[in-house]
């Protein structure tokens, strides 16, 4: 392989909570069938990302790891039959790629269920032990290896790294959310709870979708303002007010029902228990945020005597990776999507925007390698 180095830097976290360390991990030699070798450009942080490094998801991790998961790579090298993306778009040296966690194709989620996103053979990037081959299974590293059962889409020319690499995680688990959630109304009012990067793309989806009202509720104040920009009715703050008072807001916006649909982007237990409340009878809960290992207290009859259908969202299979791709560039004069790039950092400087994303400092920090 000329021209391609023998090793290449990544972040590697060994031990939770410790710093990520910057090692020399091996370069494959060879690309197997229907896998690819990738020149990484950019990886954004993710929320997850952080509770890696924290050992707080309710994950298998197996240290040690290179973390990062939402990357964008242009093709070095690509194994034999893997000319085309998942879409059928031809791949050739240099093309920019998004890259799926892995699906077997064969076991009982991948078939009858049809939901590779729950496949009992998945293989997922930064949550393989890096010292093992093909090494390079995470995001913040200067090289990255598609596994063969990956997905990969290519990137559309008119969509930069930043934002091709916000699609491969938060907008697809979006997409994926949406497309399991179905249609919306043009007469239902939809509550998003969180205003994180997923809770700001889900507001977009909304409003795109023809929501005839979206409410935020989320913090901070700077996020909520955002929040506007990508097309939230109504904001409501959760610093300085109480669950019982948000309810009371959104009950006065509904005709004192509550919401047709509520969305839960915060990762916070205890808005589970919220997002029932605000559901009105025979509503749609959708839940997304929670993959940490927290824990909520609520009474099941509440779902019974509302009737709400409660949906779990996890991830995301190619077509949501493709749709993501499609939001971004059909959509890019719409919303300020560059506005959720809050900071650019050095592979070096990997702690510092982990430690700034922790902190709630950034909206989405990219690393640009």
């Amino acid at each position: 392989m000329t021209n391609i180095p023998e090793f290449s830097r990544a972040a590697v976290l060994r031990q939770f909570k410790e710093p990520l360390q910057i090692e020399n991990v091996p370069i494959p030699r060879d690309v197997e069938p229907g896998a690819a070798l990738v020149k990484i450009e950019a990886c954004s942080i993710c929320g997850t990302d952080v509770h890696l490094w924290q050992g707080s998801l309710s994950l298998t991790v197996n240290l040690p790891v290179i973390i990062g998961h939402e990357m964008v790579g242009s093709v070095l090298k690509l194994g034999f039959g893997a000319a085309s993306d998942s879409v059928g778009n031809p791949l050739r040296t240099g093309d920019r790629v998004l890259y799926t966690h892995t699906a077997c194709g064969s076991c009982f989620f991948c078939t009858t269920v049809r939901q590779p996103t729950l496949c009992m053979n998945r293989r997922a990037y930064m949550y393989e032990n890096m010292e093992q081959p093909p090494y390079l299974l995470g995001g913040f590293s200067e090289y990255g290896y598609v596994l063969p059962q990956s997905g990969r889409l290519k990137v559309p020319d008119k969509v930069p790294n930043e934002l091709a690499s916000l699609s491969s995680c938060a907008l697809r688990s979006v997409m994926n959310a949406m497309s399991q959630l179905g249609e919306i109304d043009p007469s239902e009012v939809v509550v998003v709870q969180g205003a994180g990067p997923l809770g700001l793309l889900a507001t977009a989806n909304a409003k795109v979708r023809g929501a005839r009202k979206v409410i935020v509720i989320g913090a901070p104040a700077a996020r909520l303002e955002l929040a506007r920009e990508f097309g939230a009715d109504l904001c409501i703050p959760v610093e300085g007010t109480t669950a019982q008072e948000r309810l009371e807001i959104v009950q006065s916006h509904t005709g004192g029902r509550g919401a047709d649909i509520v969305l839960e982007f915060t990762g916070v237990p205890a808005a589970f228990v919220e997002g029932l409340h605000l559901c009105r009878k025979g509503a749609r809960y959708l839940i997304v945020g929670q993959l940490g290992e927290g824990k909520t207290e609520f009474a099941p009859s509440l779902i019974v005597k509302k009737n709400i259908h409660v949906i779990g969202s996890f991830s995301g299979d190619a077509r949501s990776y493709a749709l993501a791709l499609d939001f971004i560039a059909t959509h890019i004069d719409d919303f300020p999507f560059h506005k959720m790039i809050t900071g650019r950092y050095k592979l070096d400087e990997v702690n510092t925007a982990l430690e700034r994303m922790k902190n709630m400092q950034e909206i989405k920090p990219v690393i640009l390698v």
